[in-house]
């Protein structure tokens, strides 16, 4: 079912990391595309192509579960997991689940254009990334150490609210709501990305060395794939040790990347 959004929203939202994730965790890197408009629809063939093949690659490179884990960019993932208190091996990161899931000869599901997009870059770049509908978010998101009070609505099961973990590092808005559980290991119901037209924030994460030059580029592929679905992204921006918070949609505090 289609959810319609308003033709014109400038609201800006502030996009930050706690500086408690930084000195944990020096190396995160986070990349960050805003989409104030763009129409999600079922089944892009464009897309469905693309994560296709980058499942065929996949295949075809017939890696194990424990190759997938000693990719340098899923290792650095677990090694973070690990800093910020929680089991890799139980709570495996967004980019990790896929791979694996893929590797050992599965196909995704396919969700819609958006999630396929990301689910595509994600296995392409063996880093998590993400769609996230923030219409429903005022002001702020920050990743953060969760405090406990914060309410996580699980994916799919929205009437079944949860508590993340005091310590747990979540995607939270300033209304004492959580959008992730153990950073990007599961995204919450309530910015899941469903059709219709959607104001969108894609992110792209990486904490291992090297690691920005991976999230910039891709960042760029991101970006001219949702040109090519219609959408007009505004400017790649990243936060790293250097950027803690941008302002993103209404307001553009960063240059773009380059």
């Amino acid at each position: 079912m289609e959810s319609p959004r308003p033709d014109s929203d400038t609201r800006s939202l502030g996009v930050g990391v706690d500086a408690r994730v930084r000195e944990r965790v020096p190396g995160y890197v986070l990349g960050l595309i805003a989409v104030p408009d763009v129409g999600v629809v079922a089944d892009a063939p464009q897309v469905t192509d693309r994560l296709t093949a980058a499942e065929d690659a996949l295949h075809s490179a017939g890696l194990s579960k424990a190759d997938v884990s000693a990719l340098p960019s899923i290792s650095a993932w677990r090694d973070a997991y690990r800093e910020m208190d929680v089991n890799p091996n139980r709570f495996p990161c967004a980019a990790e689940s896929v791979l694996r899931r893929v590797a050992k000869g599965d196909r995704l599901p396919r969700i819609n254009s958006l999630v396929d997009l990301c689910n595509a870059v994600s296995l392409e770049s063996r880093l998590p990334v993400a769609s996230c509908d923030v219409g429903g978010i005022e002001a702020e998101l920050v990743v953060r150490p969760a405090d406990g009070s914060e309410v996580y609505l699980p994916l799919g099961a929205p009437d079944a609210p949860e508590h993340p973990e005091p310590g747990e590092v979540v995607y939270a808005d300033d209304q004492g709501r959580a959008h992730s559980r153990r950073w990007n290991w599961r995204q919450g119901d309530l910015v899941k990305s469903g059709l219709g037209r959607r104001r969108l924030l894609l992110t792209v994460e990486s904490v291992h060395e090297g690691g920005r030059a991976e999230v910039e580029r891709t960042l760029g592929q991101l970006t001219e794939a949702l040109t090519g679905l219609g959408a007009a992204p505004q400017p790649p921006r990243i936060l790293d040790g250097a950027t803690s918070r941008v302002e993103l949609f209404g307001t553009l505090s960063a240059a773009p990347v380059r």
